[in-house]
């Protein structure tokens, strides 16, 4: 039995209208879908999903607590890499996916203000329309004088950029596909419903991708884990529209080896809500998020057929170091105890190994752009 907060009877009925759709869906397919079209349907259908819906989900108030929201010291950090990067053009541009609330972008632009070194724009690609109402809500909270140079956008745009793209904590959310290794076969797993609730049902796949690319994993007899064969595709819509840049991909997530480690032979699926994790993504459908941590070493490799080049990648701690994370610390007054020690320990959550500060990777991807970073420029590489 989950230990878990019970929903609010408005959830309870918002959660069983994307039921009825999924399990339509289902009825449709024949009795299953694979779990990637459910982990979609769950996150994304429109005005139920997760991220399509109307509720609190980033902050003390919601389901998690990301590192923009923990202190604003993180986007800081960021804006200092986004300078580097936006000082080799007349007009270089800043394109974040999936903004969240909005805080980062907010931080980033107030410090880019502060550094002389605001972009001509900055563009939020953003699906979920009641997120982007969030957004600008946040904007007219905190920052009213940036709107101008704030854009929203439902779609990746059309013209080339020549800047900065930016994804905090979105790779996590791309649905992907569960599979089972089995002594002759790839079973893939599917959903089915009966009895009032969602089971998983695992046959062999038909996906003659995910059969080879498992396959060639080398995976013992009995191994579950998860693969995401959409990224190859995301990556390259993003070298499409890149110009000149940098990619800025930050994450939870592991090299293959490390990803793949036989102790690990029950995949990384895991489930937030309202700041309990657990590993049932069948559950509170469409209130709760469903992630997959990232395999880092996919990500490099999605990179080699397009003109983006890995320029860097390391942890979490590393990369906010290198980009002066103890000096901005250290440039607090220290007389406000009560303040400087509050930043003080949110930092540690940020760095620490035993918090977000080696299980969060980072990577710099750069087009055209042949600069050494400065995230990366304090680092034994962490080998992918």
């Amino acid at each position: 039995m989950h230990s878990l907060p019970p929903p609010h009877p408005d959830a309870i009925l918002h959660s069983q209208r994307l039921t009825t759709t999924i399990i339509t869906a289902i009825e449709q397919a024949g009795g299953i879908i694979p779990f990637d079209e459910f982990m979609q349907r769950a996150l994304y259908t429109p005005g139920l999903g997760y991220y399509s819906a109307g509720m609190q989900k980033f902050g003390t108030a919601g389901d998690f607590v990301t590192a923009p929201e923990i202190t604003p010291l993180f986007a800081q950090c960021i804006a200092r890499q986004c300078q580097q990067v936006l000082t080799n053009f007349e007009s270089g541009v800043i394109l974040e996916f999936g903004a969240g609330s909005g805080i980062m972008a907010v931080d980033i632009l107030k410090t880019l203000e502060e550094l002389d070194c605001l972009p001509a724009h900055y563009f939020i690609l953003e699906v979920s329309s009641d997120l982007q109402q969030q957004q600008k809500a946040m904007f007219q909270a905190q920052a009213p004088q940036f709107l101008p140079l704030v854009e929203w956008l439902s779609r990746l745009p059309t013209e080339p950029l020549q800047g900065v793209i930016l994804a905090n904590e979105v790779m996590d959310s791309i649905p992907v596909q569960r599979f089972t290794v089995q002594a002759d076969d790839i079973a893939e797993s599917y959903i089915t419903y009966k009895d009032n609730s969602f089971h998983w049902q695992e046959q062999v796949t038909p996906n003659e991708i995910l059969q080879q690319a498992v396959t060639d994993l080398e995976l013992p007899v009995g191994y579950v884990s998860e693969i995401n064969l959409a990224l190859p595709a995301w990556i390259q819509s993003i070298a499409d529209i890149l110009e000149t840049g940098m990619v800025l991909l930050i994450d939870y997530g592991f090299p293959s080896k490390e990803f793949y480690h036989p102790q690990r032979n029950q995949g990384t699926l895991m489930c937030h809500y309202r700041h309990h994790s657990h590993i049932d993504p069948l559950i509170l459908v469409g209130l709760q998020d469903i992630t997959a941590h990232i395999n880092f070493t996919a990500v490099a490799e999605a990179t080699v057929n397009t003109n983006l080049h890995v320029a860097g990648y390391t942890t979490q701690a590393n990369f906010l170091l290198a980009c002066g994370l103890a000096d901005i610390l250290f440039s607090l007054n220290p007389d406000d105890k009560q303040k400087y020690l509050k930043q003080a320990q949110q930092v540690k959550t940020l760095i620490l190994p035993s918090e977000m500060g080696e299980l969060f990777k980072v990577m710099g991807l750069t087009k055209n752009l042949d600069i050494p970073l400065l995230g990366f420029s304090k680092d034994e590489r962490t080998r992918l």
